[in-house]
């Protein structure tokens, strides 16, 4: 530097700059560095940012004023600068010289502002809006120049005057400049000319944001207040970044697969030797992997000699490194900064430290020492924070891309393929693997850090203590396996507690199916017993893990302790002359702290990449596997007269199958109609399947000319309106589409249907019949207006009067698609005469084709063929006709939602059932009940199209409501409170106070060290090491001890809550009266024990450990921070006030936020899996790229929620951080102030506390984010712990004497019920009298109210006015128990529970096994059961599945014969189940209920000819009581009944 500047200018003079109260830099060093700093800045990044300009283009921005203003400035610094060096060359003409510093600091400055003022210009043409690089230089250079304005003042101010007048001017214009620029950086160009931004209705302000805006993420701020003010809906969100986009992601990481793929393939044939054969025939009608066409049959075929040699799989890992490495990178970069960084603070702690220990030093070293902590955080949060926005959005594409990746390829993968993985695997493997890949890369770069952290701590702790740190990273490293043995176990326990929850709820799910049952039979008890039994072992579990839980957590928090203590007790001892003060001890303390988050984090990085490998694994191989080729059918326009040829075909379903079809010829002339038939399985749907090149091609030839339209055997219905399906993509022309509805027999459906064609069809078409489902997929390809139609049996699912309207209408000589080639396979004969050709296939062959004379007179299969099949057609037809003429009259309405094909004959019955259901189906708005459906299907059948539409618009709006009341704005504080009081009020007390001692306990512990430090400044070191070392420990442990008890104690209060709340819950349910059930979807009540219980049960009191944990460590810094400089209860509480107000906005944005993505994230897998199941169909019509399109949008729909969602946790966490190194600061600078009083252990113990605050600040904003999310689950599972209940089960004083009912005498006095408050009577002042033993039969048309007498008779419907008696005993009086076990009841649809055969008989074990047996032999059961080997113990699945119908009926039987109460009511099964069983039953009912009154519903009335009496039922009223010999004579109704019955003549 002394050539430079010269003898006379000195480069550094210490007793100008340290050790003076007014500090100064000297002339050469100013010139020299400060000026230099910014430039050597800019020349190094100019010229990687100008690559990245040249390769980013995004259009260019026109000139503004601003951008005028810039450029002049920077050109006026230019001149500015080289005014001084002309000055320079000016002074030396006068023979004053100057060092050469004079010339060379303006050369270098000049040159650097018109570097500048071309990067204004470039970045300008470039379209970039804000930059970065030109702001940092702006800002240094403010920075560096600060210096010379302060001492130029000062040096003019000591010799009154200013020496060098021109470099005095020339100065302050640069300054001014220089600030000029920095203001005018800080605001944004207007967006390029052309670019979306323009476009976009809701673009993201990221992309126009400036570079301030960008690394504070101040553009959030914007959706952060919108929020808070209403909650966000999916409309408010912004529109994806365009790179983020699928349209972008997925092509980039196919590409990269597509290179991997090809490579591997040229590796493996170089790889293998080859010998060479004469070409064999073409084997494969497919494409291995993506890429590379077919080989032509010139080429010749390469034989692997050194088939050991195993292919080489191409390598996804790389792909996905190729595609989202680069901007990954740029994420580990900023990692790389923030790990050298945070090194610096417990650098600066020691300076400090050592700063309040001497005397007589300058003041300012103390506030520059507290700024630089304050500038070294804030700098480290920027960057890390920068850091995870990268590694976010990483993680974001890299889900998008792959699941991009696995849709497209679910489209084009061969059958064998579709074989090995089940629909759900593969979404699985979009839903969970895609999701672990996400989860990996935000902690990828943990896998260098942590090591690096380590490393790094450990060099400077060694620096600090020597070789003592041995001691305490031996604690660490033993706590390792400690954690991972836990792990494990807890791994093990929420294994075996999901088997219980799974059991428990499919045991509810029963209950609540069958819970009409259960209240019928009073067998609650016995089934609460059952689920509370589950729930005590799954509680048992929870308990364990809660065991673990403690222990963990115990070790997280003592961890740093214990390692201090071991090291500083070594490090004492060890050697006489260590001494512990205080720079050691707390610099270690905040350096163990560091090494405390890598050591946690690298073992759950570990496990995190073992799963993403096995994911990783699944993906590749489901990627590689072997797609469909598209050349297999050959689709050109040829010009013979046939439209559809196959010559010599031979075809298998996978390569190493054997053929299913062979030589197969067929030629079929355009516009003919070939029907193709033969028995069941003899290949005909495979031979449509090969025309659409859905099979593997072994041999010969396929053509297809033209467009295709293919209607499969299952039709396949999306989850869209019904319009939709039909238009399937094509432009609605209405005169065409009400041609194709009429002709497809869909009008009179649509009049059924809720909303017209613009109902919403449920997946997999739920509220549509089989027969409606098949006409839909008709007159989809009727509308798709094709050349060739390919029908797979399109008639078998409708009724038979349907099936003749289609073919005539639509698929015959004169339907609509004369004209057309259609391909029918058909099992319907009676079509067969009116086509033109006919194809008889035999096990996959060809055996005869030709019209359907020809085929008769050759007397071959098809002859045999036609004496199969007509008797049964013919039985069929007759059938539908019957159908016909009874619908409506003895169909109960069951039956009648089964044949909605027949449109609604009989308008005028059971108004009120149909206002009832319509209710129903209002009240249930998520339907997931699939019996309120059926009935809902013909809700409004009456009703006009427009009248419909008015009311589905006002019925929507009360669905919504209804839906949604609980779901937005803030949680009551009553909530809490209801939670509080479940956990147990002195409990909780009893917790916050453990926390309050656990936390006394570190502080106490940490004291006690600033105490000790202490001593090594008053010299009495050695004589109480060892008292010093022990208090330490033992305050140290005792706080371990308390953190377990706590966490312990707090978990244990929160399964007695959950206990608590499922035991209000499940006994609320079972006391709820049924009218609850039949207006609440199952699913809804399911939700409550399933995922509320799940939150109550483990997200709720993870998330409250979190959060005590937080708020106890913050409140016991701020309480060590104000005891050490008491001034800083003045920071609080503007700190306070501004954490809390960035809390709730955070809050009431992310909690929306949270909503909106998981609403938006099951549309990606539901519409996954329907397109899976519905590939051929799609493939057929051509349509795949619009639905990977649909994809793409659903996928960037989801995005566009959880984009905001991360970056509104990065916003936060600037903020919040920001008041942690507020925090940091104010301690710092009150510990400089008070520096007189205060000893270094306590600058030290406050210091370092404040560096710890801001992680658990920011922790206990987002845990009491999640608070609020998990306790709406409290609030749910109370609001159904509280609905109304039915009357008690028994009731003490007014039990009915055992032996009751003795006679079997029933009475109805004035009797009146409803439904349900606000409903009509159903029966109406019902007064008879039935004497004991008296055989009545109770009949009438549907909805006169027969179902709902017995009803009232086990009081499921309380009376509305007069009573019911049974043997003088009043039934409204006695409990529901005592009332029901006495009565039997044999209902209409037999429920059986999952469990044993025992079990289901006899659920209280209240007989023997002989009584058992003896009721198993009446009801005709004895020998099936005993023919098991299981016996009495045979398993039952959910609902009896693996028993038939009639076996069900007779197993109610046998429970009813068990009881053998006085009175018996039967419901007689609705569509008789088989004849024979119903015989059974009705002989068993004759001997064995000789002596008991018996009520049949009878729905046939030659059960009921020979009984005592017969009451017929009119709306509600007695029509006729009389035997029935005596009601046929008078003529009346049952008259007309019984002759239609065809009982009289």
């Amino acid at each position: 530097m002394e050539k430079l500047c010269g003898p006379e200018l000195p480069f550094w003079v210490a007793n100008q700059t340290l050790h003076t109260d007014r500090p100064d830099l000297p002339d050469c060093f100013q010139l020299s560095v400060l000026s230099w700093l910014p430039c050597i800045y800019l020349w190094v990044v100019c010229p990687i940012y100008l690559f990245y300009l040249k390769r980013n283009n995004r259009g260019y921005i026109m000139m503004s004023i601003m951008n005028r203003f810039k450029t002049v400035f920077g050109l006026l610094l230019w001149i500015v600068c080289w005014t001084d060096l002309f000055y320079t060359f000016h002074e030396l003409r006068h023979g004053q010289t100057q060092p050469p510093i004079y010339f060379v600091t303006p050369l270098v400055l000049g040159m650097t502002m018109l570097l500048a003022t071309f990067l204004i210009q470039f970045e300008r043409l470039r379209g970039v809006q804000s930059s970065g690089v030109l702001f940092i230089f702006w800002f240094l250079s403010v920075l560096c120049s600060i210096v010379p304005f302060r001492s130029k003042i000062l040096q003019a101010s000591k010799e009154s005057a200013v020496t060098d007048k021109l470099r005095f001017t020339t100065f302050y214009f640069y300054f001014a400049l220089v600030v000029c620029e920095l203001i005018l950086c800080c605001f944004n160009e207007k967006p390029p000319l052309f670019s979306n931004v323009v476009t976009d209705p809701n673009p993201c302000p990221e992309t126009t944001a400036g570079f301030l805006s960008t690394i504070t993420f101040w553009w959030f701020t914007s959706m952060a207040i919108k929020g808070y003010k209403m909650p966000l809906e999916a409309k408010d969100l912004w529109s994806m970044n365009p790179r983020d986009s699928s349209k972008v992601m997925v092509p980039n990481l196919l590409k990269e697969w597509e290179k991997e793929q090809s490579k591997a393939k040229s590796e493996q044939n170089l790889s293998s030797q080859a010998v060479y054969s004469k070409p064999p025939p073409k084997t494969t009608n497919h494409i291995v992997g993506e890429g590379g066409g077919e080989s032509s049959p010139e080429e010749v075929e390469v034989l692997l000699s050194n088939q050991k040699a195993a292919p080489h799989q191409p390598s996804f890992l790389r792909a996905l490194i190729k595609a989202f490495g680069p901007y990954f990178l740029i994420g580990s970069a900023y990692k790389v900064l923030q790990d050298v960084i945070t090194f610096v603070n417990p650098q600066l702690l020691r300076m400090l430290i050592s700063f309040t220990k001497q005397k007589g030093v300058p003041d300012w070293w103390g506030y520059s020492l507290a700024f630089l902590m304050f500038f070294t955080a804030f700098l480290q949060t920027l960057i890390l924070h920068r850091h995870f926005q990268y590694c976010f959005v990483t993680g974001m594409n890299v889900r998008t891309a792959v699941i991009g990746a696995i849709y497209r390829k679910a489209l084009v993968i061969t059958n064998a393929a579709k074989r090995s993985s089940t629909v759900g695997e593969v979404v699985n493997l979009m839903s969970v693997d895609a999701q672990r890949f996400m989860d990996l890369t935000t902690f990828l770069n943990m896998l260098w850090s942590a090591p690096l952290q380590i490393v790094l701590a450990l060099y400077f702790l060694w620096q600090n203590l020597g070789p003592s740190v041995l001691a305490g990273v031996a604690v660490m490293v033993m706590l390792i396996p400690f954690n991972a043995v836990i792990a494990m176990k807890t791994r093990a326990y929420q294994v075996e507690q999901m088997q219980y929850k799974d059991a428990r709820i499919k045991l509810m799910n029963e209950i609540l199916n069958g819970i009409k049952v259960l209240k019928l039979y009073a067998w609650e008890n016995s089934f609460k017993e059952k689920v509370l039994a589950i729930r005590q072992k799954e509680l048992n579990v929870l308990r364990k893990t809660a065991y673990l839980g403690a222990l963990s957590t115990m070790a997280w928090t003592s961890a740093p302790f214990l390692v201090a203590l071991t090291t500083f007790a070594v490090y004492v001892t060890v050697d006489e002359n260590n001494v512990l003060d205080a720079e050691k001890a707390f610099v270690s303390l905040s350096l163990f702290n560091i090494l405390r988050f890598p050591l946690n984090m690298l073992p759950q990085v570990i496990s995190s990449m073992v799963q993403a490998s096995v994911s990783l694994k699944r993906i590749q191989s489901f990627l590689s596997h072997d797609e469909l080729d598209p050349n297999a059918v050959e689709r050109k326009n040829t010009g013979t007269e046939f439209s559809v040829t196959v010559i010599n075909g031979k075809f298998t379903w996978a390569k190493e199958d054997p053929a299913v079809l062979h030589n197969i010829n067929v030629m079929v002339p355009q516009g003919s109609l070939l029907a193709v038939v033969g028995h069941v399985g003899c290949g005909k749907s495979s031979l449509i399947s090969a025309l659409l090149g859905e099979m593997e091609k072994l041999e010969g030839d396929v053509s297809v000319r033209g467009s295709v339209a293919y209607v499969p055997q299952q039709a396949w219905i999306q989850n869209a309106t019904l319009r939709d399906n039909i238009l399937f993509g094509k432009p609605y022309n209405e005169q065409k589409y009400s041609c194709v509805l009429d002709a497809c027999a869909l009008t009179p459906d649509l009049e059924v249907l809720p909303g017209g064609d613009m109902t919403e069809i449920g997946e997999k078409g739920i509220n549509l019949s089989g027969g409606q489902r098949q006409r839909v997929s008709l007159a989809r390809s009727l509308y798709s207006d094709a050349d060739v139609y390919l029908l797979d049996d399109p008639l078998s699912a409708v009724d038979a009067h349907v099936a003749k309207h289609i073919f005539d209408n639509l698929i015959g000589p004169e339907g609509l698609l004369k004209g057309k080639t259609r391909i029918l396979v058909t099992h319907g004969i009676s079509f067969l005469p009116q086509v033109d050709n006919i194809m008889v296939m035999v096990d996959g062959r060809v055996s005869e084709m030709g019209s359907y004379q020809e085929l008769l007179n050759q007397n071959g299969a098809f002859a045999e063929f036609l004496r199969n099949y007509s008797l049964d057609d013919i039985i069929e037809e007759d059938e539908a006709t019957d159908e016909l003429i009874e619908d409506g009259e003895l169909f109960p309405e069951d039956a009648l939602s089964n044949h909605t094909d027949m449109a609604d004959n009989e308008p005028a019955i059971n108004e009120a059932k149909r206002n009832f259901i319509r209710q129903i189906s209002i009240l249930s708005a998520d339907g997931e009940n699939p019996k309120s459906r059926s009935v809902r299907r013909h809700g409004c059948s009456q009703r006009k199209h427009s009248e419909q539409q008015e009311k589905k618009k006002s019925h929507d709006k009360e669905k919504l409501i209804q839906a949604e009341t609980a779901e937005t704005g803030r949680v009551k504080a009553k909530v809490y409170l209801e939670y509080i009081k479940a956990v147990g009020p002195l409990l909780s007390v009893f917790i916050c106070f453990l926390y309050g001692c656990q936390s006394a306990a570190a502080i106490g512990a940490n004291i006690w060290l600033s105490q000790w430090t202490n001593d090594a400044s008053n010299n009495q070191t050695q004589e109480n090491v060892h008292m010093r070392v022990g208090v330490y420990a033992a305050l140290g442990i005792a706080q371990g001890i308390l953190v377990m008890i706590s966490s312990f104690t707090l978990a244990m209060g929160n399964i007695g809550a959950a206990k608590k709340l499922h035991n209000n819950l499940l006994v609320n349910k079972l006391h709820t009266p049924q009218s609850f059930f039949d207006t609440t979807p199952i699913g809804r009540i399911i939700n409550r024990f399933s995922k509320d219980i799940y939150v109550i049960d483990e997200a709720l009191p993870a998330t409250v450990l979190m959060l005590l944990g937080t708020v106890f460590v913050s409140l016991s810094t701020i309480i060590v921070i104000i005891s050490s400089t008491p001034i800083f209860a003045v920071v609080i509480a503007p700190l306070a006030f501004i954490y809390i107000f960035v809390q709730r906005f955070y809050v009431a944005t992310s909690r929306q936020l949270k909503r909106l993505e998981s609403v938006s994230r099951s549309p990606i897998y539901s519409h996954f899996s329907e397109t899976v199941t519905g590939c051929s169909v799609i493939r057929a019509y051509g349509r795949h790229s619009a639905f990977i399109l649909m994809s793409d949008m659903k996928v960037d729909d989801n995005q566009k929620s959880y984009y905001p969602g991360i970056v509104s946790n990065r916003w936060l966490g600037v903020r919040i951080e920001f008041i942690g190194n507020c925090i940091v600061l104010f301690a710092a600078l009150f510990a400089v102030t008070g520096k007189e009083n205060l000893n270094p252990g306590l600058v030290g113990l406050s210091v370092s506390y404040a560096l710890q605050v801001t992680m658990s600040l920011n922790w206990m904003v987002r845990m009491s984010s999640d608070l609020e999310n998990n306790i709406v689950a409290v609030e749910r599972v109370k609001e159904y712990s509280e609905t109304k209940t039915e009357a008690p089960w028994e009731v003490e004083d007014k039990k009915p004497p055992p032996e009751w009912p003795m006679e079997g005498n029933v009475e109805f006095h004035d009797y009146s019920v409803r439904y349900r408050e606000g409903l009509d009577l159903v029966l109406k002042r019902l007064t008879l009298n039935v004497k004991g033993g008296e055989k009545i039969g109770i009949v009438g048309r549907t909805g006169a109210g027969k179902s709902s007498m017995t009803l009232c008779l086990f009081r499921l419907l309380e009376a509305a006015a007069g009573e019911i008696t049974v043997d003088e005993v009043k039934i409204a009086e006695i409990g529901l128990h005592d009332l029901r076990s006495k009565l039997t009841i044999i209902p209409q649809e037999p429920v059986l529970f999952s469990g044993t055969l025992r079990m289901n008989l006899d659920p209280f074990e209240k007989y023997s096994d002989d009584e058992v047996w003896k009721a198993l032999e009446h009801s005709h059961l004895q020998k099936f059961v005993s023919n098991q080997p299981a016996k009495l113990e045979l398993e039952c699945s959910e609902g009896g599945e693996n028993l038939s119908v009639g076996q069900r009926q007779l197993v109610c039987l046998a429970r009813a014969l068990l009881r053998k109460t006085r009175i018996l009511i039967l419901d007689e099964a609705t569509a008789a189940i088989d004849l024979e069983t119903d015989d059974l039953i009705q002989s068993t009912i004759r001997t064995q209920f000789e002596d008991c009154t018996v009520f049949t519903i009878a729905h046939r009335l030659n059960t009921i000819m020979d009984y005592t009496r017969v009451l017929v039922l009119d709306k509600g009223q007695i029509a006729e009581f009389d035997t029935p010999t005596n009601l046929i004579s008078q003529r009346g109704i049952f008259y007309n009944m019984a002759k239609d019955a065809g009982l009289i003549q």
